[in-house]
Formats: C-alpha cells, structure tokens, sequence
C-alpha cells in the first residue's frame, strides 16, 4: 500500500466531483491548512464545527472533507477569540487540513442528490436544471502506419475516443503525407532537402473540451514526427450534461400525505413540512439537497408533482402552492447523507490505486435545530 500526501486524496475526489462543476462564486476546495502532507485518516462531515475538529484530533484525522464550506464569505481578519476564529486555530495548531466540495458535489454523478433520489428508490432521475455541459471535440492527425495503433492506444490513455459505455473508439483512413525537410530539421523519416512520400494514416478521435491539453501534450510526446500535422474541430455535439437536483419517478404512486411520512422516514427526521393537497396524487418527485427555493418553476416544469428540499421560505411556499406544485421540506440536515456516500466512495477508489488511507465518518450531529 503507497503512503499518500493530501492532494493525491484531492486529485482522486475531484476525478469524481470535480471543481469545474461547482456554481460561481462557491468556495469549493482548500479552506484551511495545506496538501502537501502525509495524510493518514480522512474524516468526512456534512459542516465543519469545534466539535469536528475535536472529533478529528481524538480520531487522529488530518484532513477533513466537508460538504458545507466553513469559510463560506472572506474573512478581512482572523481574531482567535470568536468561534470561526477559534476553529481555524485549532485545525492549524493540530495540522488538520480541511476541503470543501458543495455544489460540485451536489451536481456530480452518484453525488448528494443522486444519493437523495436513491434514497427515496426514484427511477428514471434527471437534473432538474443543466447547469454544466461542454463541446465534443475532434482531433484528426496524420500518423505512419507503422505507428497508428501505437499512437492511437496512447490517446485512448488520455481519454480520447470515450463514448459513452465504449473506450478507444476511432476512425481511420489511409492515404499518402508529403514533405520536405529543410535546414535544421530532424526528420524522424527521410533526408534534409529530399522530398518525402509515407503512407500514412488519419486518425479521428473525439474528446471533451476539458481533456484537449491533457490530449494535445500526449499527441506530441507520442507521436513519432518532429512536428506532427493534427486538426481540431469543436462540434456542435455536447457531452457531460450535468445539473443541479434530481427528478425521477416512485415505483408506485401514493398520496402527498403518504410520500410525506415516507420522506420523514427514509431521512429519519423527527418532523418535516409540506405544502399541498394532503389526498393528492404523488408519481414524479424531485428532489434537491440544500436550499431549493429557487427551483420550484424548474421543477414545475419538469412535470414534477412535488420537490423534496429544505429551508422553505414562506412567499416561495405560496408562491409553490399557487402553481400546484407540492413541496416536502425535510430540512437542510438531510444532505448528511452524504458522509457516508463520500466515505464508501473515496475508499472504493483509492483502494483501487492501493492508497494506504482510511475514511472515517462524523458521528457529529451538526443539525443546529431542536423540535417539539
């Protein structure tokens, strides 16, 4: 098992949740202390409090992964004898680290809102908004046939050529390159000053935007020629359409009473509130962690009977019930499903690059709000 330092845990969080994905504006990743250290027990938490930290040093973690920035707005001075204050000089004191992934992590694959839709057993989830997609881009270069399969097999290492459930897909033709070295050449095949004829191959490969310079420096540290000749083409054609919530269906319709009492128990919350026709009809669901009071005309229009989120506000209440859609707010705590779904996948992935780490869940409740 390899020791491992802080950004390689990171680089392996953000294959998954990466930052590009994050809203503008949301403080994603490192909040407090550095990456660059050995790093042997990870806890994962929901919020970051004095509690945590506490936690953290009695379980000897020395990086904490939260979903809830704790900087979440900049900070002009650090006064050690106020709360947040006192909490960043506690992790700094006992050299734990601390990152955050939010709405990086709430839009990702397999993130917090497909684990609250997985939860509540919806089928046939989408976003409820697309908030990220990028270009497909094509890459044509001409290579050697001698030197095809070879330079193909390194570009499909760099993720070129992944369509959907398939890898290493490309398209080639054959054909005849020309060209003449000059003075100050070092042709790989030929002489300086001869024209030159190779029976070469063009390969077609496509990508996302994202991987075009991880794919271009591996184009030129494979290919065999001096200075090979490629085209790149941005197609119309999108890839990694990704967004915020999730909607989907339940395996079988019941009423807004019944899917109430069915949220309070999957999410184990001692009260929860609902706005709408207690009798009607629930089939189609949506569900966003967090605050979704944004996202209730979205919602609507997805064909949603009710959204599932927290922190309701009392005109968007109205404004909800006014369009006919029902709302369940089972509060903002319930998105502490993500401790154990990060944990699992963490360990799943570093297990598999043989990372001598261990993930630890918060057994801190941070749900600031008692009931009656």
């Amino acid at each position: 098992m390899k020791k491992v330092n802080g950004h390689q845990i990171i680089e392996v969080l953000e294959t998954w949740s990466p930052k590009r994905l994050a809203f503008e504006g949301d403080p994603v990743g490192l909040h407090i202390g550095q990456l660059n250290r050995q790093v042997n027990k990870v806890l994962i938490t929901l919020d970051v409090n004095e509690l945590v930290i506490d936690e953290a040093i009695e379980q000897g973690a020395n990086l904490i992964i939260a979903h809830h920035p704790p900087l979440f707005r900049p900070l002009k001075t650090i006064s050690t004898d106020t709360p947040q204050g006192k909490m960043i000089e506690k992790c700094i004191k006992n050299d734990i680290t601390v990152y955050a992934a939010h709405t990086n992590l709430d839009i990702a694959q397999g993130g917090v809102n497909d684990m609250l839709a997985a939860r509540l057993d919806l089928t046939e989830t989408e976003p409820i908004e697309v908030t990220h997609s990028e270009h497909l881009v094509k890459l044509a270069v001409f290579c050697p046939e001698a030197d095809a399969d070879q330079l193909r097999y390194e570009l499909a290492a760099a993720g070129a050529g992944a369509i959907g459930d398939y890898v290493g897909c490309s398209f080639s033709s054959q054909g005849v390159g020309r060209f003449t070295p000059v003075d100050g050449a070092n042709p790989t095949i030929g002489e300086v000053g001869v024209p030159t004829l190779v029976d070469e191959e063009r390969i077609e490969v496509v990508f996302p935007e994202n991987l075009q310079a991880k794919v271009i420096k591996t184009l030129f540290a494979a290919h065999p020629y001096e200075e090979p000749a490629f085209d790149l083409f941005k197609m119309e054609q999108k890839t990694n359409v990704q967004g915020i919530g999730r909607i989907g269906y339940v395996n079988e319709s019941m009423t807004l009473k019944q899917f109430a009492e069915h949220v309070k128990t999957v999410f184990q919350v001692p009260a929860l509130r609902f706005v709408g026709d207690a009798t009607s009809i629930i089939r189609k669901v949506a569900v966003l962690g967090g605050d979704g009071n944004k996202y209730i005309t979205a919602a609507k229009r997805k064909g949603a009977d009710v959204l599932v989120t927290g922190d309701l506000y009392y005109h968007i209440a109205h404004d909800a019930q006014a369009m006919g859609l029902a709302v369940v707010d089972p509060g903002h705590n319930i998105e502490k499903i993500m401790i154990q779904g990060v944990a699992d996948k963490l360990a799943k992935l570093c297990k598999e690059k043989k990372f001598d780490i261990e993930f630890m869940e918060s057994k801190i409740i941070t749900e600031p709000f008692q009931f009656l």
